[in-house]
């Protein structure tokens, strides 16, 4: 698995160089006396498969909507107000016998700041605790970097575990792309295209995003790069300049070539690029899913699309052979990463383990519809940001809080 540098971070913070950590965490840490762990420290236990134990103390309605998942996370959802009233009982032991799992106890809030009261009470009790940095803010702030293992140009595929978003950095010969960036982490892209000394010519959107701020506009600003989307997508009434990426175009990075497919469903204007033997598949195929159709037309255009999306998977992807690999937009806990350490897997085998591949249109369409989940927060206001027909007055993070939820349930 191939992490770029720039992704270090170390396990106990007074055992590394600063640097390696975001200079307003570590001073949350320094001047703090409480125990506290990182976001990326608490990212890379989970990877590890080390236990990890989870006490979030905000309210319920936070706790559904989206928290830190995992195969060795040991959840525990105790309201604030109930830990407070233990410690004015004095009756901590029993608290501490409702907390799942074993280890030290990682006490997390919104932002970090009423958690650490809690992790210093249990700390003081004689218990292993600490504080989650900065909170689910900071876990939301979290993003990661890892190369996919191919034969040509070089792709570093970035995943955001608090929600599941993944974009892509496509680098030959001094030459880069950003496909599905986010607003949040344009320093990143362009940081790591340095490492890589290539200069960042396209920016790409495969559709209108309704669960994060999308970076093309910026990071296209930041860059002179050429902004990019499909017809279909800037019909949907783009209020700023951008190119026209049309289906069958190719486009050359360095020495690749990057070729746009149509591939609606999710959206009208869904567009997936194929680039060395790997598919961007964008929001139509995920490893273990496939994407929603009702986030653009709702539900009154939700049967059409995804008459489309069946349409897509089984015949404009027709064309490509079972050894490409798909890289998707988004990933899910029920994901399986592959052995480089990305969410990608081989078309072949989506072929033959997703259920989509092997039934029939109406059935195709009548379960995508029977088995939605919520919409992601925010989408609507998301959406006309992204259309650049409202002004971003709210922090990205704020507005993306949460998990996007934009593959089918089902």
């Amino acid at each position: 698995m191939n992490v770029l540098p720039t992704l270090r971070c170390p396990v106990v913070p007074s055992q590394a160089p600063s640097q390696f950590i975001p200079a307003h965490v570590l001073w949350w840490i320094m001047s703090d006396p409480t125990p506290a762990i990182t976001a990326r420290e608490l990212y890379d236990r989970i990877e590890a498969g080390e236990p990890v134990r989870i006490l979030d103390i905000r309210d319920r309605t936070a706790v559904d909507q989206w928290r830190i998942t995992g195969d060795s996370v040991a959840f525990t959802f105790l309201p604030r107000a109930k830990v407070l009233q233990a410690k004015a009982t004095g009756t901590v032991e029993d608290l501490v016998a409702e907390i799942d799992g074993e280890g030290p106890i990682t006490v997390v809030c919104a932002e970090g700041r009423a958690s650490a009261e809690v992790a210093e009470f249990l700390t003081d009790a004689g218990h292993e605790a600490q504080n989650l940095a900065e909170g689910m803010e900071g876990w939301a702030d979290l993003y990661v970097g890892t190369e996919l293992e191919t034969d040509g140009a070089r792709i570093v595929q970035y995943r955001r575990p608090s929600s599941g978003c993944l974009s892509y950095l496509l680098v030959s010969d001094g030459e880069a792309a950003v496909v599905d960036p986010l607003a949040a982490f344009t320093d990143r892209y362009v940081s790591d295209a340095d490492q890589f000394e290539a200069d960042i010519h396209y920016v790409i959107d495969t559709h209108v995003h309704a669960d994060h701020v999308s970076g093309l506009r910026k990071l296209a600003a930041q860059t002179g790069a050429s902004a990019m989307l499909s017809p279909a997508a800037r019909e949907r009434g783009i209020a700023f300049e951008t190119e026209t990426l049309v289906a069958g175009e190719t486009l050359s990075v360095g020495g690749a070539t990057l070729e746009a497919m149509a591939a609606p469903g999710h959206t009208t204007g869904m567009t997936a690029l194929v680039v060395d033997g790997v598919l961007l598949s964008g929001d139509s195929l995920f490893v273990e899913s496939v994407a929603r159709p009702d986030l653009e037309r709702d539900d009154a255009g939700a049967s059409e699309l995804a008459h489309e999306l069946y349409t897509t998977l089984r015949e404009r992807f027709e064309s490509l052979p079972d050894d490409v690999l798909v890289a998707p937009g988004h990933y899910s806990d029920a994901a399986e990463r592959a052995a480089d350490g990305t969410y990608s897997a081989r078309l072949g085998a989506l072929r033959r383990r997703l259920w989509a591949f092997t039934t029939t249109e109406e059935a195709f369409v009548e379960r995508i519809l029977a088995d939605l989940p919520p919409r992601p927060a925010n989408y609507e206001r998301l959406i006309a940001i992204n259309l650049g027909q409202q002004e971003q007055t709210e922090d990205a993070l704020e507005l993306e809080l949460g998990p996007n939820n934009c593959a089918a349930t089902a």
